[in-house]
């Protein structure tokens, strides 16, 4: 492909993919509902778990899709412009990075699972699958959705490792489920603590 064309595509994907990321909607749909700011309420985190804990399932529900069709809506935008994965992966990394760290609110935004979720259903399916199946294990069992997200990213990675050692699945992959596992880790520091000392909200408990 040629480079100045790839640059082109880069330069108009991915701002949009940030901006698409900022979009608040934990935000705005409880701002709107009951004049709250999720923000000082629970965690302090925009997405769709704080909102289930602080305002219950039916704006969290609303919530939760909204911050997947984020991550929908970039990898498919990346899809449309190229058929080069690394835009496609630069894509995903930019929405990510706009919902954990909105410029519409503030750069506190949400912890990265919906959207994260989303790109990589489209990107890497049987990883998502793979992850996704530890993650309802994990929350069935021990009622942490903290718990369930962290190690069923970390499954994602290793599953898409070992695709990537035995398959010819485009090893870019990694960059993006690798990098990504990172922010997601790093935005939920605060519930590491927690799980740690014991402190962590169980599904379904109030904040």
């Amino acid at each position: 492909m040629d480079s100045t064309l790839l640059l082109t595509q880069f330069l108009l994907v991915l701002p949009l993919c940030y901006i698409l990321g900022s979009v608040p909607w934990g935000y705005l749909i409880t701002k709107a509902s009951s004049g709250v700011d999720i923000r000082q309420m629970g965690s302090g985190s925009i997405g769709s778990t704080n909102v289930l804990r602080t305002s219950g399932p039916k704006l969290a529900i609303i919530v939760f899709l909204l911050d997947v069709g984020k991550g929908l809506l970039a990898i498919f935008l990346a899809k449309a412009a190229s058929s080069e994965i690394s835009l496609h992966v630069a894509a995903g990394l930019l929405v990510l990075i706009g919902h954990n760290w909105p410029v519409f609110a503030g750069f506190k935004g949400g912890r990265g699972i919906a959207p994260g979720a989303a790109c990589a259903l489209l990107m890497v399916p049987l990883a998502f699958a793979f992850g996704t199946a530890i993650f309802a294990i994990l929350v069935y069992l021990y009622r942490y959705v903290s718990l369930g997200s962290l190690v069923g990213i970390t499954a994602i990675f290793i599953f898409l490792l070992v695709q990537v050692l035995v398959t010819n699945t485009p090893p870019v992959y990694l960059i993006f489920v690798g990098v990504a596992d990172l922010m997601i880790f790093w935005q939920h520091r605060g519930n590491l603590r927690r799980l740690i000392t014991g402190t962590e909200h169980k599904l379904g408990q109030k904040s």
